[in-house]
């Protein structure tokens, strides 16, 4: 029986084509990797590309197209230049999973001591590309009336983390559009969501001194840092049909950290 559930799982995107933007590591990588194996073509972007190769090739491995694109989804120029690549190679785009997106990092302080060139960073990285690449997807999802849009947003718009003002700013605007544009595509038949992860075994987590991924591993109820095929899974089940009744959602990944 758990063969025959996997086999449909593994099929539920066949045809499909999506369009993943950080897709060299972590949880763009998983995700990519998770739509391809449950049917779908991808466009994979980053502007690592080497570790983006890696992933193309992985990618090939499940028997899948890829068209992997280098390119800093902060420069219009080559967004726009990437969605007119991915249409003359695949001619649509069913899914568009938003990933970009990032905080101040080294540069993360507490508000009264934070620089208005760092909110406008993590404002242009973490808000702005979502919205100029699903602009570039929209119209053709409502002429098409169907299209999945997945965008990143973070637990920490909810929470408040200290010292990430700027970054759950520019999230919670993720959500704001979220819900915006879910509402106005709704009668094409296009469901807009977000998922928004807590703490997730990424790159930049590994980062963290252990000191603070202790005390973010004890604050969360289940009690371990989850990895990014957990939220893979997430963002597979919204660019399904299994999810065609669910539009406008702000689907929090946090291991029951704060609950809605």
């Amino acid at each position: 029986m758990a063969q025959v559930v996997r086999a449909v799982m593994e099929g539920r995107l066949a045809g499909r084509i999506a369009v993943v933007s950080g897709a060299g590591s972590g949880i763009g990588r998983a995700s990519a990797l998770r739509l391809a194996r449950e049917g779908a073509d991808l466009v994979v972007v980053d502007r690592e590309g080497d570790t983006l190769q890696e992933v193309a090739r992985a990618i090939e491995g499940l028997d899948r197209q890829v068209l992997p694109i280098t390119a800093d989804w902060t420069d219009a120029v080559a967004v726009r230049d990437a969605f007119a690549a991915t249409r003359r190679c695949f001619g649509r785009v069913d899914i568009l999973f938003n990933n970009v997106g990032q905080s101040a990092r080294e540069r993360t302080s507490e508000f009264h001591l934070s620089r208005e060139d760092t909110w406008r960073f993590v404002i242009e990285i973490s808000l702005l590309t979502t919205m100029r690449a699903t602009r570039e997807v929209v119209e053709e999802m409502r002429g098409r009336r169907s299209g999945r849009i997945i965008n990143m947003s973070t637990e920490s718009a909810f929470y408040g983390d200290v010292g990430f003002v700027d970054y759950a700013a520019a999230k919670m605007g993720v959500v704001g559009f979220t819900r915006s544009l879910a509402r106005e595509l709704a009668p094409f038949q296009v469901n807009v969501n977000a998922v928004c992860p807590g703490a997730i075994r990424t790159r930049a987590h590994d980062r963290l001194p252990k000191e603070v991924i202790d005390k973010v591993r004890n604050s969360v109820p289940m009690g371990y840092v989850a990895e990014p095929d957990d939220v893979a899974g997430v963002v597979a089940f919204l660019a399904s049909d299994d999810a065609r009744y669910i539009t406008g959602q702000s689907i929090l990944i946090d291991g029951g950290r704060w609950m809605i």
